[in-house]
């Protein structure tokens, strides 16, 4: 058996083969298209196509500028970029065992032997136990050692190859979990945004219902002061007015939250953070989605799912290379003497070579169960990175489903709000000749409040789907940004 291993390790040698399975991207179920694509159309190269600076597309200033402020201050991006950096080193110290490793132990040593031993040694060699050994007539001496130790472990059947490729592949995988925390930080951020400029947008609704409601209550004062009216309907007017007041007040407090969340996510303390008043106003913008088959260099998650695929097939490799011998050359030079003057002299050289092989004969089946170990683990990580891209497509789906059907509803909530409109019209020249009790206005005030607060919801929705969609299609990032293992391997500075 022995011999065999040893054959097999040099014709691997000569041939200058590596042992491990060769890696090939996992299959996975990519659709033709999308299918709630209805307005949409395939991304073409033009000035709104998604790029780095995604949340450009949304023409939004202060939105510009909170993105700008992720990017440096944001600490769950610096924790994936500490956590890359040290994946990136992880490379570089697997790529260090190509190279020897020399050592060096100088040293100086003031030695005296011991005389009862050495009389010992001395009696019992010559039976007179008189007789005193070299070493008891020598007395104290020092010893001078520069030693130089040299060790190499050549690579002959790919253990550290596959090593260094599962070291940069994980280092990978740590890329572009950077990029996918920062693409979520970015696009929560945005969708905050939106969602608090949504709340700017109730605030302006309800503080013009409040006017409309203080001039309703007015009319009815007035018409209870000429005897037209009852006070059942003034204090109608006044529970309907002190009502939107308070919901009017209470919207405080969720655009306090939206506020220090935007704090949070933009590394800044959320007491000397604020966000000026403005009401939403944007639309969604036209965003390009591309083809399904692009969601797989596009997502950094996925990206991300099969790296560790990679690497996990480089995992049997290492398990794989167990099987067969290990080969060390060893070397140890250098000087040494009992003079410091003749230290370096060339008679104080000493040097010893020479090639080590090591092989397990039996190990009660370890290489064959961390085989079956890795190969499961490469079936967990070919799984992870299948469900990872129906995942994807299912997110993606989900948007634009809800970007389609929401721009439905929105335009037919706006046709419900005029009507409302028009029917407190009706409503309050009734009243106010007398036709129809107070009653019917403010049943037509209250129709046409919760309809106006849908029609800013929907658009609140609509925005954050635009946000969620984006996200989903991976921003304007592209797996060709990915670090290359040259790049992991290198010295220079490495933004991912």
């Amino acid at each position: 058996m022995i011999c065999l291993g040893l054959a097999s390790c040099f014709v691997c040698l000569m041939a200058g083969c590596m042992v491990g399975p060769k890696y090939q991207r996992p299959s996975a179920d990519t659709p033709a298209d999308f299918k709630n694509t209805d307005g949409w159309k395939v991304a073409q190269p033009s000035d709104d196509a998604l790029r780095g600076k995604w949340w450009e597309i949304f023409n939004d200033p202060q939105l510009n500028a909170l993105e700008e402020k992720v990017n440096v201050s944001n600490q769950n991006i610096a924790s994936a970029a500490a956590s890359f950096l040290a994946a990136r080193a992880m490379v570089k110290e697997a790529r260090a065992q190509l190279f020897p490793t020399i050592t060096t132990n100088p040293s100086i040593t003031a030695q005296r032997p011991s005389a009862t031993l050495s009389n010992g040694v001395s009696d019992s060699g010559t039976g007179t136990g008189t007789g005193t050994g070299s070493s008891s007539s020598r007395g104290t001496f020092t010893e001078y050692d520069l030693p130089f130790d040299a060790t190499w472990q050549p690579d002959l059947f790919g253990r550290i190859r596959n090593t260094i490729r599962s070291a940069a592949y994980g280092a990978q995988a740590s890329a572009a979990d950077l990029e996918n925390t920062r693409l979520s930080v970015q696009a929560e951020v945005a969708i905050d945004y939106f969602q608090l400029r949504g709340q700017d947008a109730l605030k302006k609704l309800l503080d013009s219902t409040v006017f409309a409601y203080q001039q309703s209550l007015a009319l009815t004062k007035s018409l209870y002061d000429t005897g037209i009216d009852s006070d059942e309907a003034v204090a109608q007017a006044e529970t309907q007015l002190e009502t939107t007041q308070a919901q009017d007040v209470a919207l405080g407090i969720q655009r306090a939250q939206f506020e220090h969340a935007i704090a949070m996510l933009t590394g800044q303390p959320a007491s000397t953070f604020s966000i000026p008043y403005e009401p939403l106003n944007a639309t969604p913008p036209a965003i390009p989605i591309g083809v399904p088959s692009q969601l797989l260099e596009r997502r950094p998650d996925i990206a991300a799912a099969e790296r560790l695929v990679a690497q996990a097939n480089a995992q049997i490799g290492i398990a794989r290379a167990a099987y067969f011998p290990t080969v060390n050359l060893n070397a140890t030079a250098g000087f040494e003497s009992t003079s410091f003057a003749e230290w370096f002299t060339w008679p104080s050289r000493f040097f010893s070579v020479g090639p080590t092989v090591a092989e397990t004969i039996f190990d009660g089946g370890l290489r064959r169960a961390t085989m079956q170990q890795y190969r499961a683990q490469y079936d967990e990580t070919v799984a992870n990175y299948r469900q990872a891209v129906l995942t994807a497509f299912q997110q993606v789906e989900d948007n634009l489903a809800s970007l389609r059907i929401l721009s439905q509803e929105i335009h037919d909530q706006g046709a419900a709000v005029k009507s409302a409109e028009r029917n407190l019209a009706i409503a309050t020249d009734r009243y106010k000749t007398g036709i129809d009790p107070y009653l019917n206005v403010l049943t037509a005030q209250t129709t046409l409040l919760s309809n106006q607060q849908t029609e800013v919801t929907l658009r609140i929705q609509q925005m954050t789907a635009s946000g969620n969609l984006i996200e989903a299609l991976g921003g304007g990032w592209n797996a060709s940004q990915l670090p290359s293992p040259a790049q992991l391997a290198g010295n220079g500075s490495l933004a991912p």
